[in-house]
């Protein structure tokens, strides 16, 4: 099967943008302006990337026909690290809580972190309930009743819809339960059926055959609804997570240009190296950011000095944790397995987890 190149890039990006929507989450503790609002734009689709790139792949590997034990694996890969970095998350918390005097139950605390997804790992319950609707969608041949391409629209609406009326109604339930919900991210799933549909035809000599995805990837338009984002940044209107109303088109209008225009684009040996570790400097990033801050309490630290801290303790700890990890037996499967990325001499596609 031949290698897919654009896939790397999304993954490549996916894993930045995550990585850099929770550095802008820690320099907003120090600074706050329009900058840093518009900083934090392109991170946005990073948890959405990471959905997408799953369904993709699974659905170019296995077509509709997932493998045995499909479902068994993806829990093994998928979920363990969920509990083993929700367990150490919400350890860290607990302790920083009690030293900073502000006692919290232990059973609360996990519960907050474990079952209601209060940390970054919510991604994961996301993407298990797609690996899940994935195989109900093969397994009962779900196609029949819910087509690809008007269910990215169909999908597309619900997930505005939703993202915006708990939003208006001020809906907030424990932990991230609000954003674990499917409804919101079902477009990702429909987005993902429709590339692989028409993959060969979104090949940029083949595009004219299917001229309304043609239109939706053009990059004239993807710039023209960043403007409109930019402006309403400027005016102060928006706020900035993957669960906004106005990420849904984004997403759509960025991944239709990416995926025909990225072919023939070969990774790099930095972007490969970043694909082989993105599962690991995804679960593990912020903990090495709370290394930084917990120096910073004892050592003073200038803004510039602790941004570079953050970016190179952060990055480099994830890698070499992933690494070590992944060394030791059952390392992968409990802090997150590392991808295999084929050499230029291999043809594989991307790994699927």
């Amino acid at each position: 099967m031949k290698r897919i190149e654009e896939i790397y890039w999304l993954r490549f990006y996916g894993c930045l943008a995550v990585f850099g929507f929770h550095f802008l989450d820690r320099l907003n503790q120090h600074i706050d302006n329009v900058y840093v609002d518009l900083a934090r734009i392109p991170t946005v689709l990073g948890t959405p990337i990471f959905i997408f790139i799953s369904i993709f792949l699974f659905s170019m590997r296995y077509g509709n026909q997932p493998p045995s034990g499909f479902l068994l694996k993806r829990l093994q890969y998928v979920m363990v690290p969920y509990f083993v970095y929700g367990l150490i998350y919400s350890t860290t918390k607990y302790i920083n809580l009690h030293r900073q005097g502000e006692p919290v139950g232990l059973v609360e605390n996990l519960t907050e972190y474990l079952v209601f997804a209060g940390w970054h790992g919510y991604f994961l319950i996301i993407a298990m309930q797609f690996y899940a609707f994935y195989w109900l969608y093969c397994r009962y041949d779900l196609a029949r009743w819910l087509p690809s391409g008007p269910w990215l629209l169909i999908g597309s609406v619900i997930g505005i819809a939703y993202w915006g009326l708990t939003r208006w109604l001020g809906i907030e339930p424990p932990g991230y339960l609000l954003w674990i919900a499917p409804l919101g991210w079902i477009y990702l799933f429909f987005l993902a059926m429709l590339v692989v549909k028409y993959y060969p035809q979104l090949a940029p000599e083949r595009l004219k055959e299917v001229p309304w995805l043609k239109w939706l990837s053009r990059p004239e338009l993807l710039l023209a609804y960043i403007a409109v984002i930019v402006l309403l940044t400027l005016s102060g209107w928006l706020e900035y997570s993957s669960k906004e109303t106005w990420v849904v088109p984004l997403f759509i209008l960025f991944t239709l240009f990416a995926v025909t225009r990225l072919r023939s684009l070969h990774a790099t040996p930095m972007v490969k190296t970043v694909n082989r570790y993105s599962f690991g400097i995804y679960l593990a990033h912020p903990m090495f950011f709370a290394i930084v801050d917990f120096a910073g309490e004892f050592v003073p630290l200038s803004l510039p000095v602790y941004a570079l801290l953050l970016i190179v303790i952060g990055m480099a700890g994830s890698i070499v944790l992933s690494r070590l990890a992944n060394e030791l037996p059952w390392g992968g499967m409990l802090f997150g397995k590392t991808l295999h990325v084929p050499s230029e001499q291999q043809t594989p596609a991307p790994q699927v987890r």
